[in-house]
């Protein structure tokens, strides 16, 4: 199995400083994983915010070593925002966007939010 990884996961898995970094570790181990260009972008979009507060030097170097050392599958961001499942709420929208797009390449969205009920969802505990 493979995991579309959500940008909350991304963002702990690379920065030590997230309150859930050991957590996001853990879960990795063995795991195939993937990145989209929306996980790309939120991850450096929040990395370059005031909760990481990174330059965009430093996030963008952050994302490369990643990508160099774990080799994520990179799928193309190839779905319709009105394809896949509803999302409960407009705050859902990417999440449920990620989702759909994980299960049409057969892959499991992998995320923190516990709150997240969609099929392709893997909750990271």
């Amino acid at each position: 199995m493979k995991y579309l990884l959500d940008v909350s996961t991304l963002v702990a898995l690379i920065w030590p400083a997230h309150v859930h970094h050991k957590k996001a570790l853990e879960w990795i181990g063995g795991k195939k994983v993937a990145l989209c260009p929306i996980t790309e972008l939120g991850f450096i979009r929040v990395s370059t915010s005031v909760a990481f507060n990174a330059s965009m030097a430093d996030a963008r170097k952050a994302l490369k070593d990643f990508i160099a050392d774990e080799k994520p599958e990179w799928i193309p961001a190839n779905l319709h925002a009105l394809e896949g499942e509803i999302p409960p709420s407009s705050g859902k929208t990417t999440d449920w966007y990620l989702a759909n797009l994980a299960a049409i390449h057969g892959l499991r969205w992998a995320t923190f939010d516990q709150s997240a009920k969609h099929s392709a969802a893997e909750l990271i505990k």
